[in-house]
């Protein structure tokens, strides 16, 4: 495993735990106070079965990728995509929604690590940044979080 992998793998891990920390000590109320309005309105427990979808299916997308593949299609809509994984996720209560989330990063993160450091050149379609390399994906996954972490703490604060 390559300095660059090492360093994906940490973020990764880094960015999990403290996604986990904070949604981990939330109340009951808080997980059902609304922390978006568009494109639709979410509360933070859909932020997380958010974080969920996302995790799995862009896995598949960067495994798509690592094995020669275009990655996500041209036409790929992640609003709908959005929509239909709230849809489908709904029954969920939180605290099985982070259960999941914590095996579905344990599987990103298992996945990335057996990556070679030439494996994270490969280029293919993000389904929100378009043509990107493989490295930039798994960087996306750890900034996408992030971003939606911070609007949560602001929330909180």
């Amino acid at each position: 495993m390559g300095n660059r992998v090492d360093d994906l793998v940490a973020r990764l891990t880094k960015g999990a735990g403290k996604t986990a920390q904070i949604l981990g000590g939330l109340n009951d109320n808080q997980w059902q106070t609304a922390l978006y309005t568009e494109p639709s309105a979410w509360t933070v427990r859909d932020l997380a079965a958010h974080f969920l979808s996302a995790e799995v299916a862009l896995l598949q997308v960067m495994q798509d990728v690592a094995s020669g593949g275009p990655g996500a299609p041209e036409n790929f809509n992640y609003d709908a995509f959005n929509s239909d994984e709230q849809i489908r996720l709904a029954g969920l209560a939180p605290r099985c929604v982070l259960a999941d989330l914590a095996e579905a990063r344990a599987t990103t993160i298992a996945w990335v690590s057996k990556l070679d450091d030439s494996d994270l050149d490969r280029h293919g379609r993000h389904p929100a940044l378009g043509d990107i390399t493989l490295e930039m994906f798994i960087n996306a996954i750890y900034g996408h979080q992030l971003m939606h972490m911070r609007d949560l703490q602001r929330l909180l604060a």
